[in-house]
């Protein structure tokens, strides 16, 4: 194995590696924020938003990722009457991928919690969206460290999917790389070896926390 020639083109990868993080970082935070606003819906929405909201979870995990990248790009900027450029389409993607994932592992948390704790809260003269923050949520997100780090991991992997849309990040870079070089065998090494980096010690490290913490979502 020969990486000399590999390592000149140290800016490249490591402008592909930030396009990779910005992507996975986007893409956690919006479906981070969709996962918990559909499983309060759906937990606390009453039948009608939870079957609304469940159709939407259950299209979203049954559709390929990659087809809905291909869709996002493609064919929702028809329906805007504008193009979106390939990185926003994939953050758009990833994120309604990723929120739908996120959605079902926080109404578990929710759900596992005992219901007496809110009819105990709204006895106390707290509001039912009071009481989920403070008390129910807190709670369940203890419980759900673990499911929530391997959806991390998930973000970080499922961002090279993206390259089937033009996004310049690791893997679509790495492929660049390879015809430039031809050391192909060494390029994807490399690439693997970052995304091992990358996902390895945010898997161990939400491990650790909630080894820390996991007795105090305990009811």
């Amino acid at each position: 194995m020969d990486f000399a020639p590999i390592l000149l083109y140290w800016r490249f990868i490591a402008h592909a590696l930030a396009m990779t993080l910005l992507i996975t970082v986007l893409s956690i935070g919006f479906g981070g924020m969709v996962g918990v606003v559909v499983a309060i819906g759906r937990t606390y929405g009453g039948r009608l938003l939870d079957a609304v909201l469940g159709f939407y979870v259950d299209s979203m995990r049954a559709i390929p990722l990659l087809v809905i990248l291909i869709w996002t790009y493609f064919a929702f900027p028809l329906m805007l009457g504008w193009n979106l450029s390939p990185v926003a389409a994939a953050v758009l993607g990833l994120s309604a991928h990723l929120g739908a994932y996120a959605a079902e592992t926080v109404r578990a948390g929710l759900t596992s919690i005992r219901p007496g704790q809110m009819r105990a809260a709204l006895a106390l003269g707290m509001t039912r969206a009071s009481a989920v923050r403070t008390i129910i949520l807190p709670q369940a997100i203890i419980r759900m460290l673990p499911p929530i780090g391997s959806l991390l991991v998930f973000a970080v992997k499922d961002s090279g999917i993206a390259s089937a849309i033009a996004v310049p990040e690791l893997i679509r870079q790495s492929q660049v790389l390879s015809g430039i070089t031809y050391h192909a065998f060494e390029v994807y090494t490399l690439a693997m070896g970052i995304y091992f980096l990358l996902c390895y010690p945010i898997a161990r490290g939400v491990d650790a926390v909630y080894r820390r913490v996991a007795y105090l979502g305990a009811s």
